[in-house]
């Protein structure tokens, strides 16, 4: 099966099981999308649903949150993690919105970008949700899934995102987006995962990959298997300590 007729099948899986996926992040415009996706880092979505609607309380528009002191942002972000830098963040993405875009979130990716605390994925995010513009917001999960699946090497994030926008129509990309994370969270986790069981590895993982997960599942250890040698012997770092040791010992 060729990597174009895996994407038809899986998207079809995907569409039936999930015909309109929400956005999980709850969010009034795109500045609270934003900063609720700057908050996500490192941090379920349902945590930051529990935080954002104390931080907007406080203020919900780029000169008002510009105007608050970062400790005080900080400290209504702090169940969140990360709370230093994201406030700092916060603040001067707030403050720069004003300076630069009159207090509106700019439409262009190359624009989110340059503000502190946004990266691409982000970006995408915002660029997808919020304006509708076409983007494929490619994070962990979903470059994890893309590979387990065999729609992409999985050598990187950029790779996956490249790959994915190659076998998916543009109009297509943000709600794959979602649907992808939804499958991931209900029937793909992460750790603990038997291939065989699931709706869309059971036929789309190689039979290596099979494998490869299958072992720790079955070990009961619940993990990725990490790289043998790295296990096995540790870094290459400890195993030059482990010679002098044993010459030492040896002398």
């Amino acid at each position: 099966m060729t990597r174009a007729e895996k994407a038809e099948r899986i998207q079809k899986i995907l569409a039936k099981l999930y015909p309109l996926p929400p956005i999980p992040l709850r969010h009034e415009d795109p500045y609270t999308l934003l900063l609720a996706v700057v908050l996500s880092a490192q941090c379920t979505d349902v945590r930051v649903n529990q935080v954002t609607p104390h931080l907007f309380a406080r203020a919900r528009t780029p000169g008002a949150m510009a105007r608050l002191a970062a400790r005080d942002i900080e400290a209504i972000i702090k169940p969140c993690g990360l709370a230093p830098a994201k406030a700092r963040h916060i603040r001067e993405l707030s403050r720069l919105l004003v300076e630069r875009h009159e207090g509106v979130v700019p439409d262009q990716l190359e624009a989110l970008e340059a503000l502190p605390g946004v990266g691409h994925k982000t970006a995408s995010v915002v660029m997808s949700q919020a304006y509708g513009q076409p983007a494929f917001a490619v994070d962990t999960h979903i470059h994890r899934l893309a590979a387990r699946w065999g729609l992409s090497t999985g050598r990187s994030v950029t790779a996956t995102e490249r790959d994915l926008k190659r076998l998916f129509a543009p109009a297509d990309w943000s709600t794959l987006h979602l649907q992808m994370i939804y499958f991931g969270r209900e029937h793909c986790p992460a750790r603990g995962h038997d291939l065989t069981g699931c709706p869309i590895c059971s036929w789309s993982a190689s039979k290596a990959r099979t494998a490869r997960e299958r072992a720790p599942v079955a070990a009961g250890g619940g993990r990725p298997r990490a790289i043998p040698r790295r296990t096995a012997q540790g870094t290459p770092g400890q195993q030059a300590h482990g010679r002098r040791t044993l010459r030492r010992r040896a002398g």
